[in-house]
């Protein structure tokens, strides 16, 4: 029955995250620093909020936008943090996670033939993202000397009369990359230069060490053209509630909306009514959690260099990206033997992209005493197939 699926799906091979963790899914004893799940329970409160909402009944449809007040209060939150005033009911809309805002806002805006920037690593879903709404995902590299930020020198090279659209993700899944404000300032400029509209995934916006996040829709001459994507997931430990927004200038939210009603309809109700609850009562366990992630980040980083692979310092999200090329191993072959030989799972760099090979991705969203242990095991697993473990 092949014959009945699609071509386009013939270019969208399956996620590269997910094959090391099926089969950790049938091993004992495995340490998982893959999925980019945050190991914290959802606080007591939002969950009783959703409770309170089942209990009392609101289990209806909301609006296909989502219920006002979420999106004034993620609108009162935006502006709040970074200075940028979305029209909750014009310039909004609450979705179903990042992943279907970002779908849904290829949908609406780009159109068969035109091209998408997507500097690299990134998340995985991004390229399938441009590739299903029949645009063509082109990979911007960029390397740990630039801090993985794109450069502007970069992204010129790879402009074309179809360039419609520039995807970013930072703070960055994989590498923990933030955008410095000069380099920020750089590819908002380019972006203007060339006409371009310029996708924003910042659903890790809130996990960032020592510096602060920018958001590309606050820079001078950018809202107009920017489409902001944030959500609950990783900062309010709520991955399994599917709550995001997409906020962007009316006309592509108009557009979006039409797609989402008739795919989606609303996003669930009672996960609504505790994201309101988040935003309105959990800044502090925002805060702890971030002290959290960023003492199993030093230590992790510390460990890998010691270990003897290079490893880069992430300052935001919740991932390192140790080079594995002193062990003379490929990604696969690392991984793989590390997951059945020591029971640690880790995510081979080049899924993420070209410029992640001889990368692996190691998520730090576990309890630090599993860290330390998943360590020790690389450790022993790196000595034992080359010299440069020290430790």
């Amino acid at each position: 029955m092949a014959k009945f699926v699609a071509k386009r799906m013939d270019i969208v091979p399956p996620s590269g995250i997910r094959r090391f963790f099926d089969i950790a899914a049938t091993m004992q004893d495995v340490i998982s620093l893959g999925v980019g799940e945050p190991d914290f329970v959802t606080p007591d409160n939002i969950r009783r909020a959703a409770v309170d909402s089942i209990e009392k009944g609101q289990t209806r449809y909301t609006s296909n936008a989502g219920i006002l007040e979420l999106r004034q209060l993620v609108q009162a939150h935006l502006n709040h943090r970074y200075g940028v005033d979305y029209d909750p009911i014009h310039e909004m809309i609450i979705t179903v996670g990042v992943s279907e805002a970002l779908q849904t806002v290829c949908l609406a805006s780009l159109n068969p033939g035109e091209e998408v920037l997507i500097p690299e690593p990134s998340f995985v879903s991004y390229a399938p993202s441009v590739i299903f709404a029949g645009a063509t995902p082109v990979y911007v590299p960029t390397s740990v000397d630039e801090q993985f930020m794109p450069t502007v020198a970069d992204l010129e090279a790879r402009v074309t009369p179809n360039t419609r659209a520039l995807l970013l993700g930072y703070p960055n899944n994989p590498t923990g990359a933030v955008l410095t404000p000069q380099r920020a300032l750089e590819i908002a400029e380019f972006a203007k230069k060339h006409d371009l509209l310029v996708f924003s995934d910042e659903i890790y916006d809130r996990l960032v060490y020592g510096v602060e996040h920018i958001c590309i829709a606050a820079l001078p001459g950018m809202k107009e053209r920017t489409v902001t994507l944030g959500g609950f997931s990783k900062a309010y430990a709520m991955t399994g509630w599917r709550i995001g927004y997409v906020c962007a200038p009316a006309d592509i939210i108009g557009a979006s909306l039409r797609i989402h009603q008739y795919a989606i309809m609303s996003a669930p109700t009672a996960g609504q009514h505790a994201a309101i609850e988040a935003l309105k009562n959990n800044e502090h366990s925002v805060l702890e959690m971030v002290a959290e992630y960023d003492r199993r980040r030093q230590f992790m980083v510390k460990s890998f260099n010691e270990i003897g692979l290079p490893c880069f310092e992430p300052k935001g999200a919740f991932y390192t990206f140790p080079s594995i090329k002193a062990t003379g191993m490929n990604e696969d072959d690392f991984c793989e033997k590390l997951l059945v030989e020591e029971h640690v799972a880790v995510v081979p760099g080049y899924s993420f992209g070209p410029s992640g090979a001889g990368h692996i991705r190691a998520c730090y969203a576990t309890s630090l005493p599993k860290i330390e242990e998943a360590m020790e095991r690389i450790n022993r697993f790196v000595r034992r197939y080359s010299s440069v473990g020290v430790r």
